[in-house]
């Protein structure tokens, strides 16, 4: 695969982050209908994460037709190209929901079964972390920083984030625990922005239980471009969703994933 393939798809992926943005906007903080997809427990979603979705297959179809995608809200479309759209319209529905900005659009590009491109998009606050292979960048505007993990963080100067401590199982909830005791701090409720802050160089450790495919194909690219490390629990990487760590560096990582592993 050529470089310039990858900047090719990149180009396109910030075009559907535009098209999701304009779809999803009309609906934030005007009561948009909910919709439980659970039959236990809670599970939204709102017209918003739908027509965003339908906006964004609409135009792979029409301008990539050989490319499959995979999305939150709607069935898999199969593919000959090599390339599959990842896909998670609002990724923190419940954030969307409850008016706080904490909420993204994901998408995710991966070829050959691996994900290559990511786009993290705020589209109310405007901020948007891209990466490919090659480079990753924060933009807003015409403001534009290349991402950069920071790099040595002693464990017992991490900061640490997860979306909801209550999601973890209970065999998985003492190992958070652990980490959290041997970190400095812990933010929750951040969703997919604390993957992007991580790889802004202002967070340090993200750890997640159970999510799926579209919640982190995306962050994936992103993560890796700033020179970050992404795996499961069992230290495997280019994982398509379970137990989730992100790092900073592989040093921080290997010693976090020690305390989940060995509580």
């Amino acid at each position: 695969m050529r470089p310039e393939s990858t900047q090719q798809v990149l180009a396109f992926a910030h075009e559907l982050a535009d098209v999701a943005g304009a779809a999803i906007l009309p609906y934030f903080r005007a009561g948009a209908a909910i919709e439980n997809k659970a039959e236990q427990g809670f599970d939204p979603v709102t017209a918003a994460d739908k027509a965003a979705e339908q906006a964004m297959r609409a135009k792979i179809r029409a301008e990539r037709p050989e490319d499959a995608i995979v999305g939150e809200e709607f069935d898999d479309h199969v593919g000959t190209s090599g390339w599959t759209w990842v896909l998670d319209p609002i990724d923190g529905t419940r954030a969307f929901i409850a008016g706080t900005t904490t909420w993204g659009v994901l998408i995710g590009a991966r070829y050959e079964d691996r994900a290559r491109i990511g786009i993290m998009d705020q589209p109310f606050s405007g901020e948007r972390w891209a990466a490919s292979p090659e480079r990753g960048f924060w933009s807003r505007g015409r403001a534009r920083q290349p991402l950069v993990t920071r790099k040595k963080t002693a464990l017992d100067q991490a900061i640490l984030a997860t979306t909801d401590p209550f999601l973890f199982e209970p065999h998985h909830k003492q190992a958070f625990l652990s980490l959290r005791a041997a970190t400095r701090l812990a933010r929750y409720g951040l969703d997919c922005t604390a993957y992007a802050l991580l790889a802004h160089g202002h967070i340090d450790l993200v750890v997640e239980p159970g999510l799926k495919d579209v919640d982190i194909a995306a962050l994936i690219p992103i993560v890796e471009a700033a020179g970050g490390v992404v795996t499961d629990w069992h230290g495997r990487h280019h994982p398509k969703g379970g137990d989730i760590i992100a790092a900073g560096c592989p040093e921080l990582h290997a010693k976090a994933l020690a305390l989940l592993t060995n509580p």
